[in-house]
């Protein structure tokens, strides 16, 4: 299957890669949680990010993360949940779908 990307302990399915997508680009969610949810290191994401996204999306998402505290969940001052707006719009299939 195209579908399929395998990792020696993981296997990823489209749906779970646009996940891990969408997680990276959120400023809030930290690498522990893609980690956590997925089994994957921050360079592992870094790769997969590499691998899935045109080269000047991949330039412009490590030039917003770099230095980021809040990607990293030990450098976090905040203790609240994630918080999300309500006008901000879902990410699917790599893509921002309309409202």
């Amino acid at each position: 299957m195209n579908n399929i990307i395998s990792k020696p302990n993981a296997v990823f399915t489209i749906e779970d890669i646009d996940r891990i997508i969408e997680m990276a680009w959120e400023d809030r969610t930290p690498f522990d949680a893609i980690t956590f949810q997925f089994g994957i290191k921050e360079q592992e994401v870094i790769e997969l990010m590499r691998r899935e996204m045109k080269p000047s999306s991949f330039r412009l998402w490590r030039a917003r993360v770099q230095g980021r505290k809040t990607k990293h969940a030990k450098n976090r001052n905040f203790q609240e949940g994630r918080f999300k707006c309500s006008r901000q719009k879902q990410i699917t299939h790599n893509k921002i779908s309309k409202r």
